[in-house]
């Protein structure tokens, strides 16, 4: 007989709770072993009843869906752990995979996708929304773009120009540059201003956001 997947619900919501309970429980292959009000209530539970798969969600009172997440993953047999949100900000997607999270859904997946998606992370394979693998593929080409822009804006600059465009990035006073690099404060904001103009930028902050996206800081 195959092996009958061990779930564990992790959501402030009851009603969301039941509802993930009768539709997993109703499929062939899959049981609901525990339920959970927050992440601190998640991590008891996984100790009590060792679930293969956690449907978690982010918002939850007293521990976060990304801590338990991150705690659930340091141990030493580690349950998969799927988020199950309606929040889709990047930042929230990024910190649940970097706290070892195995998918990324949102509530509004079908519950054939949320099975299918258990059923994939409990044999080790990871699986996010279509919506979330677009959005994450659109933000690494932006990225990309971006970091090549930047490189080719800085590489117009002098040396000595380049020099002082990372030290405004590393948040150096002109007093600072100018001891760091021993010119005069005068010259230092000559170098400035070229730089502005080369660049066509308006301030200081924008030269060192330049040299973040050009990955020099």
């Amino acid at each position: 007989m195959a092996r009958v997947i061990r779930v564990l619900l992790v959501d402030d919501d009851a009603l969301v709770r039941a509802g993930l309970s009768m539709m997993l429980d109703g499929t062939g292959g899959i049981t609901v072993v525990a339920e959970a009000a927050d992440g601190q209530e998640a991590v008891t539970a996984t100790d009590a009843h060792a679930p293969d798969v956690v449907l978690m969600d982010l918002r939850m009172p007293r521990v976060d869906g990304i801590t338990a997440t991150r705690r659930l993953r340091a141990r030493a047999r580690p349950p998969e752990v799927i988020v199950l949100t309606t929040f889709d900000t990047d930042e929230n997607v990024l910190h649940a995979l970097r706290a070892g999270a195995a998918g990324f859904l949102l509530k509004d997946t079908s519950p054939a996708q949320i099975v299918e998606a258990v059923t994939r992370v409990a044999a080790g394979d990871p699986i996010l929304s279509p919506r979330i693998t677009r959005r994450l593929m659109e933000r690494t080409v932006a990225q990309a773009g971006a970091y090549e822009r930047a490189r080719a804006a800085l590489a117009t600059l002098t040396p000595r120009e380049h020099e002082v465009a990372l030290a405004i990035a590393q948040g150096r006073t002109n007093a600072d540059i100018a001891a760091d690099l021993t010119m005069g404060v005068t010259t230092v904001k000559a170098h400035v201003s070229s730089i502005l103009t080369k660049l066509a930028l308006d301030n200081r902050t924008q030269i060192a956001l330049l040299a973040h996206d050009a990955g020099l800081t």
